[in-house]
C-alpha cells in the first residue's frame, strides 16, 4: 500500500497538484492519466521519493519494497545486462556482492563463516538461487535473446536498454511498482507479454501509459490527475472515458435546462412586475429565480487538437499493387517475393519485424528501392507518409510557422498560424525554432504537414508514437473518417484494431496476407504465446 496526505507541489504560484488525499492498495493496478503538463511522471517522482520539492506525506508501510522503471538509459553503461536487472532489488544484490567478496578472501575466519552463514540464509530468503533464471525469464520475455544477456549494457541498441530496464523494475516481485511509458520501445509481442505478467503480479501498480489498449487491459482503477488533485475511478481507461463524457454531457444538459427556465423566469418577471394583479406570482418567481445556480463546469487542461482529412480527389479503381518485392539488409532478408494488392478505401496492418515495416514503409513511399520487384501505383493516388523516424524533417533553425510554409499551399501566414492552432501551437509557440521541438510537437507538425497535402492514401509508421492520450484519441477519431486507403505500422492495439480489415505480416522469407480480419483476431495466437511466456517466467 502507498498513501499520501495532503500532498502538494508547486512550480512557482500555480500548483501541479494540491492537498492531494489517496491510497494505493495491493493487488490493483492503478492507470495514472492526465494532461501533459498536468504533473503525472512528477507524481510517480513525488511517490518514489526521488522529488523532494513537495509538501505532505508519502506513507509507506515498514518493510515493503517500492521499484520504479528508471529513466535514465545510460545508468549502467559497464555493466551486464543480467546483473543490470538484479540489481532491481537493491538488498538481493548487496547481498550477493558481499557473498561473493567475502568467498574471494580463501580462508575464512570464524568471524567471515558466521557472517557467511548469515548471508546464505538471507541469500536463499530472498530466492538468490533463482535470481539469475528468473532474470533471464524475464529478458526473454521482453525479446533479449539469451545470447545478448551477458553483454555490457553500453553494447545494446537504445531500444533493448528500455527492455532491460523493465525487466530491472519488475525483477523480484516489488510490493509497489511504478511505471512511467513502460511499452515505449515494445514491440508487440512484448507488449502482450508485459500485460499478461501484470495481470498476474499481486503488487501495487501505478502506471503512465499513453497506450489505450494496455490501460484497458491492465488496469483496475484510474487515478485522473486534473484540476490541480489527483481522483480515483474504478474501471479501465475506456470505461473512465466513456463515463467522464456521459458525465459532462449530463452536465452541460442540466446547465442548459437551468438556463432555460432562468431566461423563462426572468421574462415573467419583466413582464409583470408592474402589473398589481400578477406581483405575487412575479414576486415567487424572483424567489425561485434567485435559487437556480448553474454548475460550474471547470475546463479540463486536456486540450485536443483538430485533425480533419480533406481528400480532394477519390482513388481511382487501381490503387497499389506489390509484385515479388525483395529486400535484405546486412545479410537479414527483411522480406522476399512479397506480393500484395490494395484496392479502394482498404485500410491494412502491416506487422513483423519493425526494421522490416520500416525498410517496406521507406520503400512504398519512394524514400528506399527494393533489391527486386515491382511497385505500381494507381494514377490517381495522392499519397502521404508519417515516417516512425522523422529526424531529417526537423534538421533546420526555421521557426513552426516557416517550416509550415514550405508544405502549404497558402503561404499566408494568417493560414498557417490558424491551420497551427488547430494543432494545438498557440502565441509565442509558434515562433520556436523545429530543431528544439519535443517528440509529441515533431509528431503534430508532421501531422500538419499531411494534412496539407489533401491525400487519399496513407503510409502511417509508428503513428501514435510520441503523442498523448488527447491527441492519440484526436488523430484515431480522424482516420476512422478518413475517406481513402492506408497502411499502418503501429504497437498501438487499439489504434490499428479501431481501423483495419486486414493484416499484413512479415516473417523473414515468408509473409502472411491473412485477408480481411480484425487486429484482434490476428493477435489471439499472440496472446496465447505471450501467456506461455510468462508461466516460464
Amino acid at each position: 500500500m502507498i498513501q499520501t496526505e495532503g500532498l502538494t507541489l508547486a512550480y512557482g504560484a500555480k500548483p501541479l497538484f494540491e492537498n492531494v488525499d489517496i491510497k494505493f492498495t495491493p493487488g490493483n493496478c492503478y492507470g495514472l492519466i492526465g494532461a501533459n503538463g498536468a504533473g503525472k511522471s512528477t507524481f510517480l517522482r513525488v511517490l518514489s521519493g526521488e522529488e523532494d520539492r513537495a509538501s505532505g506525506h508519502v506513507h509507506i508501510p515498514n518493510g515493503l519494497r517500492l521499484s520504479q522503471l528508471k529513466q535514465d538509459h545510460y545508468a549502467f553503461q559497464d555493466v551486464e545486462c543480467l546483473t543490470t536487472v538484479i540489481m532491481g532489488h537493491k538488498r538481493l544484490h548487496e547481498v550477493m556482492v558481499e557473498r561473493d567478496e567475502l568467498y574471494a578472501k580463501g580462508d575464512l575466519s570464524d568471524e567471515d563463516g558466521m557472517k557467511a552463514a548469515e548471508l546464505e540464509a538471507e541469500f536463499a530468503d530472498l530466492d538468490g538461487w533463482t535470481a539469475e533464471s528468473d532474470a533471464a525469464a524475464l529478458l526473454s520475455g521482453l525479446g533479449i535473446p539469451e545470447s545478448r544477456h551477458n553483454k555490457l549494457m553500453k553494447d545494446l541498441d537504445d531500444d533493448e536498454k528500455v527492455r532491460v530496464l523493465l525487466a530491472q523494475a519488475i525483477f523480484g516481485k516489488p510490493d509497489i511498482l511504478l511505471l512511467d511509458e513502460p511499452t515505449n520501445e515494445l514491440d508487440t509481442d512484448s507488449i502482450l507479454w508485459l500485460e499478461e505478467f501484470l495481470l498476474d503480479v499481486k503488487a501495487c501498480v501505478i502506471v503512465v501509459s499513453h497506450d489505450r489498449h494496455f490501460l484497458d487491459k491492465v488496469c483496475t482503477h484510474i487515478a485522473d490527475v486534473d484540476f490541480g488533485t489527483v481522483k480515483l475511478y474504478s474501471g479501465n481507461y475506456t470505461f473512465w472515458y466513456e463515463s467522464s463524457q456521459l458525465a459532462l454531457a449530463q452536465k452541460r444538459q442540466a446547465n442548459k435546462k437551468k438556463a432555460d427556465k432562468i431566461k423563462e423566469l426572468k421574462t415573467f418577471i419583466q413582464r409583470f412586475s408592474a402589473n398589481a394583479s400578477k406581483s405575487r406570482q412575479a414576486s415567487a418567481r424572483r424567489s425561485q429565480l434567485d435559487k437556480i445556480t448553474l454548475d460550474d463546469i471547470q475546463p479540463s487542461r486536456r486540450k485536443y487538437p483538430y485533425i480533419i482529412w480533406k481528400t480532394e480527389r477519390p482513388l481511382g479503381k487501381q490503387v497499389l499493387m506489390v509484385d515479388k518485392i525483395s529486400k535484405t539488409l546486412d545479410g537479414e532478408v527483411l522480406f522476399k517475393d512479397l506480393t500484395f494488392t490494395i484496392g479502394r478505401d482498404e485500410k491494412v496492418a502491416l506487422t513483423g519485424a519493425d526494421t522490416a515495416t520500416r525498410v517496406l514503409m521507406d520503400i512504398l513511399a519512394g524514400e528506399d528501392e527494393p533489391d527486386s520487384g515491382t511497385i505500381d501505383w494507381g494514377g490517381k493516388v495522392n499519397r502521404a507518409y508519417l515516417p516512425r523516424d522523422n529526424t531529417k524533417y526537423f534538421e533546420s533553425d526555421l521557426d513552426i510557422v516557416n517550416w509550415l510554409r514550405q508544405y502549404s499551399p497558402n503561404a499566408e501566414e494568417e493560414f498557417v498560424r490558424g491551420f497551427l492552432g488547430r494543432m494545438l501551437f498557440k502565441g509565442n509557440e509558434t515562433q520556436k525554432p523545429v530543431n528544439v521541438l519535443s517528440g509529441g510537437e515533431k509528431m503534430r507538425c508532421m501531422v500538419s504537414r499531411m494534412m496539407l497535402q489533401d491525400p487519399n492514401f496513407l503510409l502511417l509508421d509508428g503513428p501514435t508514437n510520441h503523442l498523448d492520450l488527447e491527441s492519440i484519441i484526436a488523430f484515431n477519431n480522424s482516420l476512422k473518417e478518413f475517406e481513402g486507403s492506408l497502411i499502418i505500422a503501429s504497437h498501438d492495439v487499439h489504434f490499428v484494431n479501431s481501423l483495419v480489415d486486414r493484416v499484413i505480416e512479415l516473417d523473414g522469407e515468408k509473409f502472411h496476407d491473412l485477408g480481411i480480419s480484425s487486429y484482434e483476431d490476428y493477435l489471439e495466437d499472440e496472446v496465447r504465446k505471450a501467456r506461455v511466456l510468462a508461466r516460464q517466467r
